[in-house]
């Protein structure tokens, strides 16, 4: 199935919110650029992660942003100066940067989310999350890079982890040892086969057809309430809270869920917006951003490789160090 493409990856995830500052960012592009940036964030930018071409079904606050991406930096690096340097290279007009201040729901699953009903939700509110960077030793970062590294279908074999134990120079009970205490602290994701569920496969089966992202502006100091009761809906795959600023109508709580056929995904949306009023979470202002072309890699995160990205472009890499207390942006 990897070879055929059902399966488009199998690797061991990590916690990356807890390993590397990461954004969604928002980009303005003229439509004669959208494509070939689209290709450059996918094929040239290690540290752009999804990328998606959006719409919304009627012109509104942001509906001129069309390309997203997720991005982040490895530790130590900027953000806010990352996306500087891609502007100029895609020639975006500008661009909104939104870090997670929280996050209500990170998952996937979207065949096992098919056939929901809108409004099924779990019993109690999803609960918040805040990312926050844990510093790793060049040992454990070495590590980090063997154990992440997606498997090649010759690599599927019984023993898996003792030819990775080499690439980090450990034997095995070594290996296991550093993999262990970061999984103490919680670094270490999901042993994962990651489906191919936007493009079609083998009898052109697709895992989903439809990509929606939600906004809502709710009241400030409802944020947290506001994600955790949208963050319970079974449907929804992720839910943060990020500041979508005055390019987006003040939005600060958004959400992702996926289907078959739009109608049901604008019915799903309906019952949390219900739902939320009835919680008592009113909110000024609503929209739903459609995913059209995308593509999805994990982001690179390690330090050595951004100096090694920065070297090989001609960028001095200490000219990307993030300034203190840097947060989101926009330009």
């Amino acid at each position: 199935m990897l070879q055929a493409g059902t399966i488009r990856r199998v690797r061991q995830t990590l916690l990356s919110t807890n390993l590397a500052a990461g954004a969604l960012c928002a980009w303005e592009i003229r439509p004669e650029k959208l494509d070939s940036a689209f290709d450059y964030m996918f094929q040239q930018d290690p540290f752009s992660g999804h990328v998606v071409i959006r719409s919304t079904d009627a012109v509104s606050p942001g509906s001129s942003y069309r390309l997203w991406t997720t991005l982040k930096v490895p530790q130590g690096f900027s953000l806010a100066k990352h996306a500087q340097w891609l502007r100029a290279q895609v020639g975006a007009e500008r661009f909104r940067l939104m870090p997670a201040k929280l996050l209500f729901t990170l998952g996937v699953g979207h065949v096992r989310r098919r056939g929901l009903e809108p409004g099924a939700r779990a019993e109690q509110p999803a609960q918040p999350l805040k990312a926050s960077v844990v510093t790793l030793s060049d040992l454990e970062w070495s590590v980090l890079v063997a154990l992440k590294r997606e498997f090649e279908p010759r690599e599927l074999v019984r023993d898996l982890w003792t030819p990775r134990a080499r690439e980090a120079d450990l034997d095995l009970a070594g290996f296991v040892r550093v993999v262990r205490s970061l999984q103490e602290r919680h670094l270490i994701g999901r042993f994962s086969t990651f489906l191919e569920h936007v493009k079609a496969t083998a009898g052109n089966e697709r895992a989903t057809r439809y990509n929606a992202l939600f906004h809502w502006a709710v009241p400030k100091g409802r944020e947290i309430d506001a994600g955790c009761e949208v963050g319970r809906h079974y449907v929804i795959t992720h839910a943060y809270w990020r500041e979508g600023g005055p390019e987006f109508h003040d939005v600060n709580v958004m959400a992702v869920a996926h289907g078959m056929e739009k109608p049901v995904v604008l019915a799903h949306k309906a019952a949390i917006d219900a739902h939320l009023r009835e919680a008592g979470i009113d909110f000024a202002y609503t929209n739903v951003f459609w995913g059209g072309r995308s593509e999805i890699k994990p982001s690179e995160i390690v330090p050595s490789a951004y100096r090694d990205f920065c070297l090989a472009r001609g960028i001095v890499p200490e000219s990307m160090r993030a300034e203190a207390n840097e947060e989101g942006a926009s330009a």
